[in-house]
């Protein structure tokens, strides 16, 4: 995987770049390839970080994920944008437990269950 500088790139960019690799992250975990998932999952974490940082928090822009066609971009962007759109991402997490499409569905009833106790407090 090619090291890529976030900082050089716009909002849009990032967001599809985003899209890209969440979607090689479904392929990866479907796949069983772990290391390669974690290498994906890493870099996701970069291009949130790098959308967190710009001025006024640019993690919004991945709401327009919610209607991606691929279940684990959609689940991914809402879990990272629970922090500035909270009542957008939960309505999000719920759709997809409803649509009983697992992997994703657990990981997105688990991470409701994890806001609802208090465990996880998004930031």
């Amino acid at each position: 995987m090619k090291k890529v500088d976030f900082s050089k790139l716009s909002d849009d960019a990032l967001v599809q770049l985003f899209a890209e690799n969440t979607r090689e992250q479904d392929k990866a975990l479907l796949g069983g390839q772990n290391s390669k998932y974690n290498r994906l999952f890493e870099r996701t974490k970069d291009i949130h970080d790098e959308l967190k940082a710009r001025p006024g928090d640019q993690r919004r822009m991945l709401v327009q994920l919610y209607e991606f066609p691929n279940m684990h971009v959609r689940l991914q962007a809402a879990k990272l944008t629970l922090a500035v759109a909270p009542v957008e991402a939960r309505n999000q997490l719920q759709a997809i437990v409803d649509s009983k499409w697992f992997p994703q569905a657990g990981d997105a009833g688990m991470c409701l269950h994890n806001l609802d106790t208090g465990f996880y407090k998004p930031t």
